[in-house]
């Protein structure tokens, strides 16, 4: 008996060819590689460099709308292609081209660019800043030099400040010496009288480097008192020829920004990668970790790897190592650095 003929609508439609798969594949993948090069120039156009208190807006979609237009109008193909690649070229010339500089009308708190002295084992810091804050924009500018004897280095504390997301915070270093003397260094944005931070146009070369040597009533009471940001404090573990050799990275990292600038960027140049950096310029050096690029995590990491204190359980030292409440206390006391320190566990045993 012969097999009926099955109809036409129970026929089983053809697999599609592994090569059509592949080849649809790789347009989808070549037009998100395309789009995310468009968006990178129109960024990079709009942001980068500029001296203004607007963006170049109207040159950025000028920059994506060519961009378009070769992509969809031109023919053959690999013509729009070699033309998206000159229009590309272009702009990444001009913006490899870029240069950062010391010359510009500064915001007035990070106007007054540090240096450090250096004479065998003593270091004078000049230009110190220690600003009078009776709110986050209202204070009077003070500055002061001081000298210190490496030989007296005797604790490097990690600050965190949390100002909105738990992902991202604001990194610095405080360097304590005999007699409770304390100078902080944060690694910041420069940015000019016109301008605001933020952490995309931080990636196109908007903003120059700077890094602040500040009183602890500084970096640390402006942020508790001023701004109402989180700020936590961790004594970090380490000998104490690290710790001089990490206070010598970040004075003679001071000097070479006198003389040549650099530009700051979100991701590879800011306050938590640099400060890995310094702390990585001697060995033991903390290991490489995806941890480092996202800055709110800066101290479990430090924690899990045995850089801070684990006598306890994480969750237990962050809530013991958050200051805000000593800080407010303290705001006007001459003992400021000392007060907010009452509750912090020494890993070292100094």
């Amino acid at each position: 008996m012969e097999a009926e003929a099955l109809p036409d609508s129970a026929t089983p439609s053809p697999r599609p060819k592994p090569r059509k798969l592949l080849r649809a594949a790789l347009f989808v993948l070549i037009l998100m590689v395309l789009a995310g090069l468009t968006i990178w120039m129109g960024l990079a156009v709009c942001y980068a460099d500029v001296h203004a208190p607007t963006p170049r807006t109207g040159r950025a979609l000028l920059v994506g709308l060519v961009a378009c237009c070769v992509l969809i109008l031109v023919r053959p193909r690999r013509i729009a292609l070699a033309l998206f690649a000159l229009l590309f070229a272009g702009v990444l010339i001009w913006f490899a081209c870029l240069q950062p500089s010391n010359q510009r009308d500064w915001s007035e708190d990070v106007a007054v660019l540090p240096e450090a002295i250096i004479e065998d084992n003593r270091v004078t810091l000049r230009h110190i800043r220690n600003f009078e804050y009776r709110s986050e924009q209202d204070y009077s500018p003070a500055y002061y030099d001081a000298t210190f004897d490496l030989s007296r280095l005797r604790s490097i504390d990690l600050v965190v400040s949390f100002w909105s997301s738990p992902l991202i915070a604001h990194t610095l270093l405080s360097f304590g010496f005999d007699e409770d003397r304390y100078v902080a260094i944060s690694i910041e944005t420069r940015k000019e009288k016109t301008e605001s931070y933020s952490s995309v146009q931080g990636f196109f070369r908007r903003y120059d480097l700077i890094y602040v040597t500040a009183d602890e009533r500084d970096a640390i009471g402006a942020r508790t008192n001023s701004r109402g940001e989180q700020v936590y404090l961790y004594r970090l573990r380490m000998s104490r020829d690290k710790m001089r050799r990490v206070f010598l990275d970040y004075a003679w990292k001071l000097n070479a920004l006198r003389n040549k600038p650099e530009f700051f960027n979100t991701l590879t140049s800011n306050c938590t990668t640099a400060m890995w950096e310094h702390l990585r310029c001697t060995p033991p050096d903390p290991p490489l970790s995806p941890s480092m690029i996202l800055s709110g995590y800066t101290p479990e990491y430090a924690y899990r790897i045995g850089l801070i204190d684990h006598s306890m359980p994480f969750d237990q030292l962050e809530r013991r190592s958050r200051i805000n409440d000593l800080a407010v206390v303290a705001d006007h006391a001459p003992d400021f650095s000392k007060q907010v320190r009452r509750r912090l566990i020494d890993p070292n045993g100094m």
